[in-house]
C-alpha cells in the first residue's frame, strides 16, 4: 500500500510485491519502489525470493537492459549470498553491498525461506533516468496478452529513448516476426545482434522467430 501527501510518500513493501514481467521471474516477486513512489532521483525496487532461488540473476550494469548504474543492495530480511566479480559475500539481514564497477558481474541467492533485498541505483555524477529495461517494462504484459502491436509500440518507444539499444531492437524483431513483417524482423534482428552478439543464442531458440527459420537471411544471422 502507498500513501502520499504533498511533502512525502509512504510505501508498505509487504503489500507491494507482485510477480515479475520477465519469463524467468517465476520464483521471484518485486516491489517497484521507484515507480510506486514516483521517485525521479534514482532507481529503486525490492526483490523477494525463497531459499535456494536467485534474488539477482548474474549480470552486469552494462547489458542491453541496463544503463551503467552504480548499485547498492540492502538485505532487508532473511539471508543472502552475493557473488561480485567472483568474490562471495555472506549477507544476513542488515547487510549493504555496494557495487561501483558497472562491468563487474554480480548475483545473489536467497539462503532463508523469505529473503528480501532492496536495490538502489544511479549513474555516477549524472541525472537519473530509467534503464532501458524499465523503459520497456510495459512490453511484457502486452506480449503475454498476445497484444503484439501494443508490445511493438512500447519497444519502438524504448528505441526512441535509447537509440541502438539491443534489447529494444530484439523485441521489435520478435514482434515484427509475429506480425508477419519479415523484412523489418530480419533488419532489426541483425541490428540487435550487432549491438549485443550474445543474443544469437536466444534467437536460435526463440519461438517468436519460427516464421523466419527457413529464411536464408535469418539462418545467416544466427549461424
Amino acid at each position: 500500500m502507498a500513501t502520499a501527501t504533498d511533502t512525502y510518500r509512504v510505501l508498505t513493501l509487504d503489500d507491494s510485491f507482485e510477480p515479475g514481467d520477465g519469463q524467468d521471474d517465476a520464483d521471484r516477486t518485486f516491489a517497484r519502489v521507484r515507480r510506486k513512489l514516483d521517485i525521479e532521483a534514482f532507481g529503486s525496487y525490492a526483490v523477494r525470493a525463497s531459499a535456494g532461488s536467485d534474488l539477482i540473476r548474474e549480470r552486469t550494469a552494462t547489458g542491453p537492459g541496463a544503463d551503467g548504474h552504480e548499485e547498492l543492495y540492502v538485505v532487508l530480511g532473511g539471508h543472502a549470498r552475493f557473488t561480485v566479480d567472483g568474490a562471495e559475500i555472506d549477507a544476513p539481514a542488515g547487510t549493504a553491498v555496494f557495487v561501483r564497477d558497472v562491468d563487474a558481474k554480480r548475483s545473489a541467492v536467497a539462503l532463508h525461506e523469505v529473503t528480501t533485498v532492496l536495490l538502489v541505483g544511479g549513474r555516477r555524477r549524472e541525472a537519473w533516468r530509467p534503464t532501458p529495461g524499465e523503459a520497456i517494462e510495459e512490453f511484457w504484459p502486452l506480449y503475454k496478452a498476445k497484444d503484439y502491436e501494443g508490445a511493438l509500440a512500447v519497444a519502438r518507444q524504448g528505441l526512441e529513448e535509447y537509440p541502438g539499444n539491443a534489447l529494444a531492437l530484439y523485441n521489435i524483431a520478435c514482434m515484427s516476426s509475429l506480425l508477419g513483417s519479415t523484412d523489418e524482423a530480419i533488419e532489426t534482428l541483425g541490428a540487435a545482434l550487432d549491438a549485443h552478439p550474445d543474443f544469437v543464442e536466444n534467437a536460435r531458440e526463440d519461438e517468436d522467430f519460427v516464421a523466419l527459420r527457413d529464411d536464408p537471411r535469418f539462418q545467416k544471422l544466427v549461424a
